[in-house]
C-alpha cells in the first residue's frame, strides 16, 4: 500500500528540499520513494505571473493529479504541497468553494501531514509573496485549514540534518514509518539544533509556546 506524505508551510520554509530528503532517505532503505514537485510554482515560473482566481482549481487538479500518478509506482509519494496550499495561497477559503472542498477531501486522504516550521531564514522566490509579507499568517492559515478538515498534523524544526530527522520522527510515530526508521544521531553534533519531537500532540498553541521558549532560551 502507497503512503502519502504531504508538505504544507509558509513560504521559504524548506518544503522543496525536505520532500527530496526524505524520499532519498527512504530509497536508500530500498524502498521505492518519489518527491512530486509543487505544480503552482511551476505554473507561475512557466506563466511569468500569478494564477487568476478561476485559473486555480485546474492548478489544484493537476497537483494532486501528479500525487495519484506517482502513487501507483511508488511505496511512498512525498508531495511538495498539495490542494491545499493552492487554496491558501490563492486566498480562496470560502466554506462552500468548490477549490476548498476538493482541497479538504484530498488533504483527508493523505497517510501523513507534516507542517514546516518558521525556524529557517526567508530566502524570497517572487513567487508569492515578497521578503517584506511575514509568514506567519500563512503558517496560521495552514494550522487553521487543517484543523477545520479534521488531518492532524505535526510540526518539523531543525537546521540541516536535524530537519530530516525530526520529519521521519514524525513520521515513525504517526506509525507512517515502522519503529527504528530514524538513524541515531551522531555524537559531537551540534547541541544548539531541536527538534518537536512530540508524537502525540499537534495543538498548534501548545507547539508555538514550546518555539517561544526554544527561542528566548537561544537568544
Amino acid at each position: 500500500m502507497t503512503r502519502r506524505i504531504a508538505l504544507l508551510g509558509a513560504e521559504s520554509t524548506g518544503k522543496t528540499q525536505l520532500a527530496g530528503e526524505l524520499a532519498a532517505h527512504l530509497r536508500a532503505q530500498g524502498l521505492r520513494a518519489v518527491a512530486v514537485p509543487e505544480v503552482l510554482r511551476e505554473w507561475c515560473l512557466a506563466s511569468g505571473r500569478p494564477p487568476r482566481p478561476e485559473e486555480q482549481l485546474a492548478i489544484a487538479r493537476e497537483q494532486e493529479r501528479r500525487i495519484d500518478a506517482a502513487a501507483r509506482d511508488h511505496d511512498f509519494v512525498i508531495a511538495d504541497t498539495t490542494a491545499l496550499m493552492v487554496a491558501i495561497y490563492a486566498g480562496m477559503l470560502q466554506e462552500d468553494g468548490e477549490l476548498l472542498r476538493f482541497a479538504r477531501e484530498r488533504q483527508r486522504s493523505c497517510d501523513a501531514t507534516l507542517v514546516t516550521g518558521l525556524d529557517l531564514p526567508w530566502v524570497a522566490d517572487g513567487l508569492h509573496r515578497d521578503a517584506g509579507q511575514p509568514r506567519e499568517p500563512v503558517d496560521a492559515l495552514v494550522r487553521a485549514q487543517l484543523q477545520r478538515a479534521g488531518v492532524a498534523f505535526q510540526v518539523v524544526y531543525g537546521q540541516g540534518p536535524q530537519r530530516l530527522r525530526s520529519a521521519l520522527q514524525a513520521l515513525e510515530g504517526a506509525g507512517v514509518l515502522p519503529a527504528g526508521s530514524v538513524p541515531r544521531e551522531e555524537s559531537g553534533g551540534s547541541r544548539g539544533t531541536w527538534t518537536w519531537a512530540c508524537d502525540k500532540c499537534s495543538d498548534p498553541d501548545c507547539e508555538h509556546r514550546l518555539f517561544s521558549r526554544l527561542k528566548a532560551a537561544q537568544g
